[in-house]
């Protein structure tokens, strides 16, 4: 063939290679999912427990009783352990089937999450210290879901795997089955055990797969269906039948079987997500998302047997005063206070005691903090004391409220938010409001930045207005919004396909006008060859 013709061969296959490198490699960008995330006292949530009838009555922010509650069920995390461990052994269980009603939500932040096909809204607990998702499932004792529906953000179910066409039950030769010791075959259904807070509180079932339900925020809404496993949780105990979990629980910590490293082996997200914490109690977290370039960030401490997320403090700065320490902390964002343990509790209090120009107020058993102040009425913030913590890697991170204000019948009254730790050491929730706290579990490290959970940033972040009535299952942004590890992206496969169609096109038209040239040649060869008589004949 001419060297024209292989030419195009070579730019051909160069072309449509290329092609399909740019397809893949735009297929396998890793998107941003955004759910919404509520407190369990904002307005939102009370208004849906109050019209349901089924929890107690919230109390007021800003109450004695809200900060008691909040620091109670800290207290009973603390004192406990949060996930205990998984455990062998069995369970019995008095009244067999029945249900519970809840009083009061247990852990700090829940959100709405889709199932199955179709697919069905449960309004899951948030826990960055365990790993496992489950639901109710095939209940023989669960919390009551009847009469539970509010708005679109908080819907109650219990998940049917036979009415879901997309369901599929773990074997226990699954890589993810952890109990195999309790299998009666390779094939039969991967069992499940995990306890939390205490002994009493645990669930169980088996392990299921199913559709999580994902939705990119373009014009086009495509709709992104994660395959994750989690747990059908057939029987639950303790608190989750009237206090922690009455829909199930969203585990975020960093082993194998969390839904943060499932969807990022699948390659739908980076494996990092976020949480923010908006001042009304409404705020995000947001899977795959690594922050910015410009965020503080420090390392993370692992224990390989079980890796939490827990970071190192070097100083910390009260007022103008600096306090070299070393401490490790967990950075735990279901804890609603920061509990630091002597000495550094005392050395940090005492610091602030000494530059606060208020009077102290006497112990109140009522109220959860040792260091409490009259506030006057010409109360100025400016001259309460600042407070930050240099984090291992001289990262700065700013408390911005490291106070609480507390209305009394009489006064107003002012705490310094930490309380005296007994073994660990954990920053709580109240320090990370106002922040974009960024879990980044493939570089290992924490990140933050000062951030407006309300605001848009750049083209990867959300908005979550405060208090829409609707909320869809959950939103991507930036590139590559398909699930590409089983769905290839189409507008790159119809590239691909128009570019092979007009090269396919252009060759046939080569190849024919090659032929029909050659063919040419070898007609005026063969008259050559003739004799001039049989030609002139």
């Amino acid at each position: 063939m001419p060297s024209f013709h292989s030419s195009k061969l070579f730019f051909f296959f160069f072309f449509f290679f290329f092609l399909i490198f740019l397809s893949l490699r735009t297929c396998n960008a890793r998107s941003i999912f955004t759910f919404k995330m509520h407190h369990r006292f904002s307005d939102p949530v009370k208004k849906w427990s109050n019209s349901t009838g089924m929890l107690s009555p919230a109390p007021e922010k800003g109450t004695v009783e809200y900060y008691s509650d909040l620091a109670d069920r800290d207290r009973l995390l603390l004192l406990r352990g949060r996930k205990l461990s998984d455990s062998d052994a069995s369970l019995a269980f008095a009244n067999g089937n029945s249900t519970f009603r809840i009083s009061s939500l247990g852990f700090l932040h829940y959100t709405t999450v889709q199932l199955g096909t179709p697919g069905v809204k449960f309004m899951v607990a948030l826990d960055t210290g365990s790993d496992l998702f489950w639901v109710p499932c095939e209940c023989s004792k669960c919390a009551s879901t009847e009469g539970t529906v509010y708005t679109s953000d908080f819907e109650l179910n219990i998940y049917n795997p036979k009415g879901s066409s997309t369901s599929k039950k773990v074997t226990c030769n699954s890589s993810l089955c952890a109990h195999r010791n309790q299998c009666f075959g390779a094939f039969s259904d991967c069992p499940y055990m995990v306890s939390y807070v205490s002994a009493e509180t645990s669930t169980s079932g088996i392990l299921v797969e199913d559709v999580l339900h994902l939705t990119t925020e373009d014009s086009h809404q495509e709709l992104v269906e994660a395959y994750i496993t989690f747990g059908c949780g057939q029987v639950q105990s303790g608190s989750f039948l009237d206090v922690a979990a009455p829909n199930g629980l969203l585990g975020l910590g960093m082993e194998k079987l969390s839904v943060p490293s499932i969807l990022s082996s699948k390659g739908f997200t980076a494996d990092s997500f976020s949480m923010c914490f908006g001042h009304d109690g409404v705020g995000r977290i947001s899977f795959g998302d690594k922050g910015s370039s410009d965020q503080e960030e420090t390392p993370l401490n692992l224990n390989p047997s079980h890796p939490t997320y827990n970071i190192t403090v070097t100083q910390i700065q009260v007022g103008t005063t600096l306090i070299d320490v070393d401490f490790s902390a967990l950075f735990d964002s279901g804890t609603s206070f920061t509990y630091l343990v002597e000495p550094t509790y005392t050395r940090l209090v005492e610091s602030f005691h000494e530059q606060t120009q208020d009077r102290r107020r006497q112990s109140d058993p009522k109220i959860p903090f040792e260091y409490c102040y009259d506030m006057s009425p010409n109360a100025n913030a400016s001259l309460i004391p600042s407070m930050s913590l240099t984090m291992k890697g001289e990262s700065q991170f700013t408390v911005y409220d490291p106070i609480i204000v507390i209305s009394t019948p009489s006064e107003l009254v002012y705490c310094l938010a930490i309380v005296k730790g007994t073994e660990l050491n954990i920053i709580g929730q109240n320090f990370m409001t106002g922040y974009r706290v960024v879990f980044d579990r493939e570089k290992l490290v924490l990140g933050w930045k000062k951030f407006d959970c309300y605001d848009i940033e750049d083209q990867n972040t959300f908005t979550v207005k405060p208090h829409a009535t609707t909320v869809p299952p959950a939103v991507a942004v930036g590139i590559g919004s398909f699930g590409c590890s089983e769905k290839f992206n189409h507008s790159s496969l119809l590239l691909v396909f128009s570019f092979f169609s007009f090269w396919f096109f252009q060759f046939c038209l080569s190849f024919h006008h090659y032929f029909r040239t050659r063919w040419k040649r070898e007609r005026e060869r063969e008259n050559d060859l003739l004799p001039n008589s049989w030609l002139s004949a």
